[in-house]
Formats: C-alpha cells, structure tokens, sequence
C-alpha cells in the first residue's frame, strides 16, 4: 500500500474517525482535496497568535513581533504540506502497515523547531503551537509511533509552565495538553472501525459467494436429478417396447432426447442464473413422467391452479417431489394438491427411508422453502407410503 508523498499516488479511500470528521462530501473522493480541507480548518486556529504578535508590536518589540510573523507563516506552510503532502490514507483500516516517508521526520522537526522559536519569541503564547506537531505527527506517522510523539509533546506541555512560572500555556486551561491524545484515540478508534467494516463487508460478500454457489448446486440437483430419472425410465421402456411396438419405442426415444436436451439448457441457464420454474410447467412434466414410471397421477388440472406469487417455489417442490416417489418410492398412485400457499404430494410407495432426512435433494428444497419463510414436512399417511407438504406463508 503506498503514501502519497510529493509525486506519489494516494489511495483513494480515508480512514479513520477523525477523517470522517472532516470529510465534506463536497470535496469528493480525491484525498488531496481532503487534505487542504483539514490544512484549512487547521490554520484557521493559528489566529489565535495574532493578539500576542500585536502585543508584542504595541510593547515596542517589533523584530520579535516581525519574527514571530515569519514563524508563523512558515509553520502554517509546513501544516498545508503535512495535510496534502504527508497524510497518511490506509487502505482496508491497516495504518500501520503503510511505509513511513522519512521525510515526515524532517517535517516533524522543523515543526517542532518552529514551535520552539514562537515559545521563545512570544513566551507562553506559543507554547500551544506544540500541539500541531503532535496532531501532525497522528496523521503523518504509524499511530504506534504516533502515540510516542503524543505523549512526549504531551508532557513538555505539562511539564514546561513549572519549568518557565510566566507562561502558564498562554493564559490557557492546561487539559489542552490533552488534546493531541484525544485526537490519537479517535483516530485509532476510526481505523478499528474501518478494519471491522472492511472485515463485516468481506464476510458478507463471502456468503453471498456461498449462498449462490449452493444456489446452483440446489438447481443443478433438482434439474439433473429429475431429468435424468425421468430419462432412465423412458429408456428402460423403450428398451422393453423395441421388440413390441417399434414406433413406440422411437417416441419414447423421442422424449428422452427432448428432455435431455432441456436438462442441459436448464443447467446453463442455471448457471446464468436464469432458470426460472413454473408450478403449471412442472405438473405437464410431472404427468409425463409419471406416466412413463406406470405410476397413476392425481394432479390438478393447469386452469385450476390459483395465482400465486410462490408458484415457482412450489414447482421446486413438485420436482423433487414427483422425482422421489419415481426413484425410491416403488409406488402404484402419487396424488397432488395445491392451493394458493401449499402444495401436498402423496404417494402410497414403500414409505419414508431411513435416510429421508438427510437426502442432498430433500435437504436443498427444505432450504428453499426455509428461506421464504415457509415449512416442509415428512410424514407418513394412513396406509402407508410418504407425504411431502410444503407451506408458505401468503
């Protein structure tokens, strides 16, 4: 990850509580433009200093108070620099993880120097342009490093109005000591924060990867797993019909190729992402194959079907369904009801295997019918055989 420094890229992105502060969304993405933003709002505390530069004039001092000027301009130059120049934006909430511009420190020390020449120049007055520095020093060094240079100013600051009784920090409260150490802790904060929501925005694009890969493996289940018992049992009747009915058996063959056919279509668009299932075109093949596997269908017919919005969801249900009682049920008669918020198929097979529950196909339509709020259940009905109900909520 790289620091912009003169000549340099900038990632984009900033970070951090305090950056959030002063981030007007009139200023855009550019983090340059940012930057003179927060130099701006930083000079404009500078003009504290000019009282004392008057005084200092009107005392009869004006080389001090000319000094002191020069000072003055060259440390709000250096500030500008240290905003635009030197700031560090981290990428993905890890400051400290981007390489340090040695040329911050030459920075940090002609600050410094500066803020020792305006306390000598305008006595406690400028003691609180040691603040900057150390407010620079958050936003120009590893705030590891930073904390160091933080606490040093820190305690100069404390220390130094009971080294030099006349200056009493200027005349101001002495907690402003304590500002280049909120600054830091904020700063901190808003780059754990930026790591958390990086972390929470990857975790959740994860499971959008994870949610549709078991989409397509539940459709690629459902749309093979119905075609192709569908297809092994027309072959196993055109196989038994070659040497009785000829024609016949070149219809069925007929039909395999149809259905193989729209199995591979369907698992491309599955892939696309376009399959779409309706509960009127999975009754037409549920009929069909039903048909093939001699099994006697109950099925409603299409125009009595009501309209509702989770039809396709229950033309997943009536695949697997139908699909189960063909491949494992050995049943004579499958019976179909539907109503506007449910679809119950029955069968009066060999009943529930002691595997029922844990089928990949049973298991991916319970999802499917979990994730629109609805319920499936397994029972067996009176005289044997198995009955799969799914409900959805209207």
């Amino acid at each position: 990850m790289d620091v912009k420094t003169a000549g340099g890229a900038r990632p984009r992105r900033s970070a951090g509580l305090v950056d959030g502060m002063l981030d007007w969304q009139s200023f855009g993405p550019d983090g340059r433009r940012r930057g003179w933003f927060g130099a701006v709002m930083s000079l404009v505390w500078l003009a504290y200093l000019i009282g004392p530069i008057r005084r200092r004039w009107a005392e009869g001092e004006p080389a001090q108070a000319v000094a002191a000027i020069a000072c003055v301009l060259a440390f709000a130059a250096l500030i500008i620099v240290a905003f635009v120049a030197f700031r560090r934006y981290a990428k993905d909430g890890a400051p400290d993880d981007l390489p340090v511009d040695r040329r911050a420190w030459l920075l940090l020390a002609a600050m410094a120097a500066l803020s020792v020449t305006m306390g000598a120049l305008l006595g406690g007055d400028g003691l609180p342009t040691a603040l900057y520095v150390a407010v620079v020093a958050v936003f120009v060094l590893p705030l590891r490093t930073s904390a160091v240079v933080v606490v040093v100013i820190m305690t100069i600051m404390l220390v130094a109005p009971f080294a030099v009784p006349s200056w009493h920090l200027g005349g101001t409260p002495f907690y402003l000591a304590f500002i280049p150490v909120v600054v830091w802790v904020a700063r901190q904060l808003g780059f754990r924060g930026d790591r958390l929501a990086e972390l929470a925005r990857r975790q959740r694009a994860e499971l959008e990867i994870i949610e549709e890969r078991n989409r397509v493996a539940r459709d690629v289940h459902d749309i093979l797993g119905h075609s192709l018992t569908v297809i092994t049992v027309k072959t196993e009747l055109a196989q038994r019909l070659l040497d009785v009915d000829a024609n016949r058996a070149r219809t069925e063959l007929a039909d395999i190729e149809r259905l193989a056919r729209e199995a591979l279509a369907g698992v491309r668009e599955t892939v696309g992402g376009l399959r779409e299932v309706s509960l009127r075109g999975e009754l037409a093949n549920a009929r069909t194959a039903l048909a093939a596997a001699s099994i006697d269908a109950e099925l409603p017919e299409p125009a009595s079907l009501p309209d509702a919005p989770s039809g396709e969801l229950l033309g997943w249900v009536l695949r697997e369904a139908v699909t189960n009682v063909i491949r494992h049920s050995a049943a004579r008669r499958c019976a179909v009801t539907v109503t506007a918020t449910s679809i119950e198929v029955v069968d009066d097979g060999r009943g529930l295997p002691a595997d029922s529950a844990s089928g990949s196909g049973l298991a991916g339509l319970r999802e499917r019918v979990r994730a629109a709020g609805g319920t499936l259940t397994l029972s067996t009905p009176e005289g044997g055989g198995v009955r799969i109900r799914a409900t959805i909520p209207e």
